[in-house]
């Protein structure tokens, strides 16, 4: 573990230059105290570091002194996949490994090239969750995970929609993060299904199995997104929408609204258009239309305009 650290604290005062004995405790989450050790170890193997003294000091390098000990390991290779989610590789556990493998790579690079590496990463920040939300924080997902790298069978009891409560066997096939939530593809009796992982209860790692060869995360993931979202939707509403209303669109009917915008009819000439908008079933469907306010008119099925009209009448019964 020591020999790790004293390789970060090269690395950092390779790739930084001059560090504080502060910001080096910070960066590797050790004490002060640890790092003045650690430099005196360094100083001790040979490694020309040196401290300058008073407010604007620190330790750096020798000028030109670079080192190659930059090495990736196995499990700092396997993190850089995830080098633009910070929180998802925390999640994940492999969020300090992220840093180390982060940290090689810059050491390994030219010094014109680090630069450029360093201003981008300054000036461009992905940030994955929608609003008001941020990534599920799940106990079990570096279990799920680990299974997933191996890779071995899982036992999970699962918490079905309408809290019905399964155990299954299953292959872990791949990780997926979607707007903050985790999912878990995974074949189960020979079919590839999906798990939402903070609906698993309890889970046992099993033998080990062999990862069919034919198996695409991401192929996979579209198929059964596009599948989820016609469950979803079961109807289409035809419907008007004001100016205001249209740029509303992507943000209260998602991505499954911004498609359909896209086959809208040309404005008239208060600016209005007509579209087929798909819609959930029941309830949750006159909730998402009412966002609109008066700015959306359902014109087909009559059965949704008549839903909708019903509860707009209980809403102007219940404000008198």
């Amino acid at each position: 573990m020591r020999a790790s650290r004293l390789l970060s604290v090269l690395l950092l005062l390779q790739n930084r230059g001059r560090m504080t004995a502060d910001e080096l405790a910070a960066e590797l989450e050790v004490s002060v105290r640890t790092v003045y050790r650690d430099i005196e170890a360094l100083s001790a193997a040979g490694v020309p570091v040196y401290a300058d003294r008073g407010r604007s000091g620190g330790y750096q390098l020798v000028d030109g002194y670079r080192t190659r000990l930059t090495g990736l390991t196995e499990e700092e290779a396997r993190s850089l996949s995830l080098a633009g989610l910070p929180e998802a590789a925390s999640e994940l556990g492999l969020g300090t490994v992220l840093a180390a493998a982060q940290l090689k790579l810059y050491a390994a690079l030219p010094a014109d090239l680090r630069d450029r590496a360093a201003t981008v990463s300054q000036r461009f920040y992905l940030d994955v969750p929608g609003w008001h939300r941020g990534i599920e924080s799940l106990p079990q997902l570096a279990e799920v995970a680990e299974a997933v790298w191996q890779p071995r069978r899982l036992r999970l009891d699962y918490r079905r929609w309408g809290n019905q409560q399964v155990t299954r066997e299953v292959e872990p096939l791949g990780l997926i993060l979607k707007a903050g939530n985790w999912y878990l593809a995974a074949r189960c009796d020979g079919n590839d299904r999906t798990y939402r992982i903070s609906r698993i209860e309890r889970l046992e790692t099993l033998d080990a199995f062999t990862r069919p060869a034919d198996f695409d995360l991401a192929r996979y993931w579209q198929e059964w997104s596009e599948q989820f979202e016609r469950r979803m939707y079961p109807r289409t509403a035809v419907v008007r929408l004001s100016p205001l209303a249209q740029a509303l669109v992507p943000f209260y009917a998602g991505a499954v609204g911004a498609r359909a915008l896209r086959t809208a009819t040309e404005p008239d000439e208060d600016g209005w258009i007509r579209m087929e908008l798909p819609v959930e079933q029941g309830r949750p469907a006159i909730g998402e239309l009412l966002r609109f306010g008066p700015g959306l008119q359902v014109l087909e099925p009559a059965s949704l305009r008549d839903e909708l009209a019903e509860a707009i009448r209980e809403m102007g019964a219940l404000y008198g």
